[in-house]
C-alpha cells in the first residue's frame, strides 16, 4: 500500500483543518517545502498536496509554493484544490505534478470530468469527499444528494483509475478512519482507492493494507506525533 503524507496549504503555510472547517485550522509550518523535504528524508515516495485556498476560490492560489515543493524533492506528487479547467491541469502537469485531483468540478461538471479523463488518463484522480455518505463540494462547504459509493462506480465506468475517498466527519479529528466504507470501496473492481480522513492508528494502516486499498493519506496524526511516518511506511509496505 502506498502512503501519501499530506500537506494542506493556506496562505503559503502548511496547515491542518478539523472536519474540513476553515475556522478550525492549525498552522504547523511556515514552509511547506521544508515539510516536504522532511517527509522525503523519512522515506516517503508519494506526497498529497491540497491548495485549500484554491478549493474555495477555484484558482491556483498556492501554485508557486507547490512548484517549489516539486523542485525540492523527487517524490510522486498529486495535487488537488481548485482544479476546474484544462489550463490548471496543464499548469500543474508542466511543472512535474504526476496526478491532479478533481473535486468540485468532477461532480458539478461531468462533461469536463469525462473529457479530462479521456485527455489525461491516469494523470487524473477524483476526490470523493463525503459527509453522511453524500458527496460534498466547494472546499467541503456544500453538500449534494449524490451517494459517494454510487459516484465511485460511475467514475470507474467512465475510466477513472484513482479515487481519493474522504469521510469528512473523520478528517483531522484524530479519532480513527472509516474502515467500513473502505471495505466496501475496496471491492469495486477496476478502481484504485486511496483512504483519506482520520487515519490515526497503526492497526488502521495494517487493516487498509490487508484490504488491498491502493493508498492511504496520513495528515494530522503525523503532525501531532500520533503516528511516526517511518513506522507507517514500514508497515504499509510489509507483505
Amino acid at each position: 500500500m502506498n502512503i501519501f503524507p499530506a500537506i494542506d496549504i493556506i496562505g503559503a503555510k502548511a496547515v491542518r483543518l478539523t472536519q474540513g472547517d476553515y475556522n478550525k485550522q492549525k498552522v504547523y509550518s511556515d514552509s511547506p517545502v521544508e515539510v516536504a523535504r522532511n517527509f522525503h528524508e523519512l522515506g516517503a515516495k508519494y506526497l498529497h498536496v491540497v491548495d485549500l485556498d484554491g478549493a474555495k476560490t477555484g484558482k491556483t492560489e498556492n501554485y508557486s509554493v507547490i512548484a517549489e515543493i516539486l523542485k525540492a524533492t523527487d517524490m510522486f506528487v498529486e495535487v488537488g484544490g481548485g482544479i476546474r479547467d484544462f489550463d490548471r491541469i496543464d499548469r500543474y502537469l508542466s511543472i512535474g505534478v504526476k496526478r491532479v485531483i478533481l473535486g468540485t468540478s468532477a461532480l458539478k461538471n461531468p462533461e469536463f470530468r469525462r473529457e479530462a479523463v479521456k485527455k489525461y488518463s491516469s494523470a487524473i484522480a477524483v476526490g470523493v469527499d463525503t459527509l453522511n455518505g453524500f458527496v460534498a463540494t466547494d472546499g467541503w462547504l456544500e453538500s449534494s444528494r449524490v451517494s459517494g459509493v454510487e459516484f465511485c462506480k460511475i467514475l470507474r465506468d467512465e475510466g477513472v483509475e484513482n479515487v481519493i475517498y474522504t469521510d469528512i466527519s473523520k478528517d483531522g479529528a484524530l479519532s480513527g478512519t472509516n474502515l467500513e466504507i473502505y471495505s466496501v470501496l475496496s471491492k469495486i473492481d477496476g478502481l484504485k482507492i486511496t483512504a483519506s480522513g482520520g487515519v490515526s492508528y497503526m492497526n488502521e494502516i495494517e487493516k487498509l493494507r490487508d484490504m488491498k486499498v491502493y493508498g492511504a493519506i496520513v495528515g494530522k496524526a503525523i503532525y501531532e506525533n500520533k503516528l511516526n511516518l517511518a513506522d507507517v511506511l514500514r508497515v504499509a509496505e510489509a507483505k
